[in-house]
């Protein structure tokens, strides 16, 4: 079974009151919706925990496709984090990689999956990106 996941993290304010959204697409079931957030936090900690609940969501392995409009998260699950675990989480300018605790959870939730990233245009008109981006703001307006 394919699912697809759609995630998005938003902050009014960076840092500030945040919040993520996720939508589950699972072959033959109508789309589940999730989201939350926090008080105080960042945008890029928004995106990794939507992408974290999206694949906490299965309690089995799952074939995966998750659509991001965030490079960073992208950029960090499929490329950095093999040099920063290396490196004893330190960059390459041997300062502390920044929410490790979430980068750390993000690639054991990964791990349990066989997982694809797709990357997407933010706010260009793809409807599930759009839901996905409308969740996570409920968290910032209520």
């Amino acid at each position: 079974m394919n699912i697809k996941i759609y995630t998005d993290g938003a902050c009014s304010g960076n840092p500030g009151i945040g919040g993520w959204g996720v939508i589950l697409l699972i072959p033959e079931k109508k789309p589940i919706y999730l989201n939350g957030g926090l008080k105080d936090t960042t945008n890029n900690q928004m995106e990794l925990t939507a992408t974290i609940k999206g694949l906490e969501y299965f309690s089995k392995s799952e074939n995966i496709k998750i659509f991001t409009d965030s490079k960073y998260v992208m950029n960090g699950i499929e490329s950095w984090i093999l040099n920063w675990k290396k490196n004893g989480w330190k960059t390459a300018n041997k300062k502390p990689v920044k929410n490790k605790d979430l980068w750390i959870n993000l690639d054991i939730q990964k791990s349990k999956h066989q997982v694809t990233w797709e990357w997407v245009k933010g706010h260009a008109g793809d409807k599930y990106n759009e839901k996905a981006d409308q969740l996570a703001r409920k968290f910032i307006e209520e």
